[in-house]
């Protein structure tokens, strides 16, 4: 622009001004105006933004600046600089001129030979923008080898430095401050409020700055901590305490490290921020402490994560190592548990001798072995709850499971009880010196049929079932009188307390003569039973199972059963 008159005229230089000034875009307008009514409607569209933007316009309409009224037009554009420029300069409360005023007496007030009152003469030395000049950058100007009386020379060097080095215009001319005995205090003032953003972006950028030196020193440090303390810390070789620290780990990544993460971004985008506006306003570049530049942080930041992948190796290390002894442990458990079973049942299946000795020899199994055993496979039971524990499934070191051993440790208890219960009723059956070896064999059974749930006791069901094979009938009540009364002797009923309450219903009552009239009578003089006779005498259901089970039969015509009884009694009586 060379003329204010003549360039705004045609309003199109006014709406490029208000673009920048405003940061907006103004829409579509008359860019080559050809006649008066295009030139209104662009100055219009102007004026028009500068009032929405909260600034008063007095007595100046768009032909004021068609026909260039350069007092209006002067008085427009200072209105301009005062919203545009000064207008948001802010001390202490005090806003515009006051401020800017304001903020000048503060930064020149260590310097002796300035003393800025105002706006016009306290600037006809040079001094007081030289002085503004050294107080943030002192690399720029000497103030002490200034020649406080040249005022000319130092404010042209203010000026020359402050268009090369700050990127603030020169609006005035030398002469402007040095030969005019009051300089126009609205020109100084639009003058010096470029040094006033330029240094106020300059102490902004200089506070991010601090900030972003004193956020990466706390960041590094931060950093070298957490990689002290994963350094430090021991593992106390459980599972429990590996899934914590991994779960510890996980948490880390997923909270910690991800603000790190941000905050690490955040600190490479200020710092290029800050070094941007330096740069844009001519001002020098900032420059970290040592060991804080960006390359400083992303070379401990790759510290960082080098730690993180040693930590997570070592903790993933661990946990395969206490799985791999978990699994270990439980094999040898198992493993010897099993040959343990192995050698109780060997021993159980090599006991022979008298019948008193194999007794003491059981006994010995059930009371020292059979404990021993049980703790045993408790021990396996717990390291099967640590491999549970732990999700270890797979072992190659064993081909057991706890339950495999569970059933086997049962089956030989068991057996080492069963063959107690054989011993004892071979010792019982040895004193029957007054039955026959064939009465002892069906006696013994008889009773071992009827023991269903095998514990050498029978009940009063199995013990009146027991009776009815073999004949014996009682009511209920005499029944119950008998099983009360064998309880009494016995503590139960025992394979001894049958043997002998058979012993004296044998001798009391029932001869093989007696046994046999009572088969006949109960198969109306045949020589045969069937099951519907044994059903119509009221025998239980399990003493005609076990009947015809152990009596010979044979089919008629008609393929019913025929059980012949005569020859069974003759057996059992032989």
């Amino acid at each position: 622009m060379t003329s204010l008159v003549k360039d705004l005229s045609d309003g199109v230089r006014l709406i490029q001004l208000m673009e920048i000034m405003g940061d907006t875009s103004l829409g579509r307008y008359n860019r080559n105006p050809r006649i008066r009514v295009q030139k209104a409607e662009n100055v219009n569209k102007a004026l028009e933004f500068i009032q929405s933007r909260g600034v008063k316009l007095t007595n100046i309409g768009p032909e004021d600046i068609i026909d260039g009224n350069l007092k209006l037009i002067l008085g427009m554009i200072w209105t301009l600089i005062l919203r545009f420029t000064i207008a948001d300069i802010s001390e202490e409360g005090l806003s515009a001129k006051e401020g800017l005023l304001l903020w000048c007496q503060r930064k020149t007030q260590p310097y002796k030979e300035v003393d800025v009152q105002d706006f016009s003469p306290s600037w006809s030395d040079g001094l007081a923008l030289c002085a503004l000049i050294h107080c943030h950058r002192p690399d720029l100007i000497d103030y002490d080898k200034l020649n406080k009386s040249d005022r000319h020379t130092n404010t042209r060097l203010a000026f020359q430095i402050a268009d090369e080095h700050l990127g603030i215009p020169q609006l005035l001319e030398v002469a402007d401050l040095c030969d005019s005995t009051r300089p126009d205090e609205r020109s100084v003032m639009t003058y010096v409020a470029g040094f006033f953003h330029a240094f106020s972006t300059m102490d902004q950028a200089e506070t991010v700055s601090r900030r972003v030196e004193k956020f990466a020193e706390l960041m590094q440090s931060v950093w070298l901590k957490i990689q002290a303390l994963w350094a430090a810390i021991k593992f106390t070789g459980t599972y429990v305490d590996a899934k914590e620290h991994a779960s510890n780990f996980q948490k880390y990544k997923q909270t910690t490290k991800r603000q790190w993460v941000t905050e690490k971004q955040d600190v490479s985008t200020l710092f290029g921020n800050v070094q941007t506006k330096l740069r844009t306003y001519g001002l020098r570049e900032y420059v970290p402490p040592p060991g804080l530049s960006l390359a400083d942080l992303d070379a401990a930041w790759k510290a960082l994560l080098a730690s993180e992948a040693k930590r997570s190796r070592a903790i993933n290390a661990q946990i395969r190592e206490i799985k791999e002894s978990l699994r270990k442990t439980f094999a040898e458990r198992a493993n010897d548990f099993a040959r343990r079973l192995s050698d109780v049942s060997s021993e159980l299946t090599a006991i022979e001798g008298p019948l008193e000795e194999q007794e003491q020899q059981v006994h010995y199994l059930k009371s020292r072995l059979l404990p021993e055993l049980m703790g045993a496979l408790h021990e396996v039971a717990m390291a099967e709850e640590d491999c549970q524990a732990a999700n270890v499934e797979e072992n190659d070191y064993t081909v057991f499971t706890f339950q495999d051993l569970e059933f086997e440790h049962e089956l030989v208890t068991q057996s080492v009880l069963k063959k107690i219960a054989f011993i004892d009723n071979q010792i019982v059956s040895r004193n029957m010196s007054n039955l026959t070896p064939a009465q002892l064999e069906q006696f013994e059974s008889t009773f071992r049929y009827f023991d269903k749930d095998e514990s050498n006791t029978l009940e009063p069901a199995e013990m009146t079932a027991a009776l009815a094979s073999l004949g014996i009938i009682y009511s209920d009540e005499d029944m119950y009188m008998i099983y009360d009364q064998l309880l009494q002797d016995y503590g139960a009923v025992t394979y001894e307390a049958f043997i002998n309450l058979l012993v004296d219903i044998t001798e009391d009552q029932t001869s093989p003569a007696q046994l046999r009239e009572s088969f006949r009578g109960i198969a109306s003089d045949k020589p045969f039973v069937t099951e519907l006779d044994l059903r119509v005498a009221h025998l239980p259901q399990t003493a005609i199972d076990y009947l015809r089970e152990v009596m010979p039969s044979a089919s008629n015509e008609v393929g019913e059963a025929e059980y012949d009884y005569e020859a069974w009694l003759d057996d059992v009586f032989a």
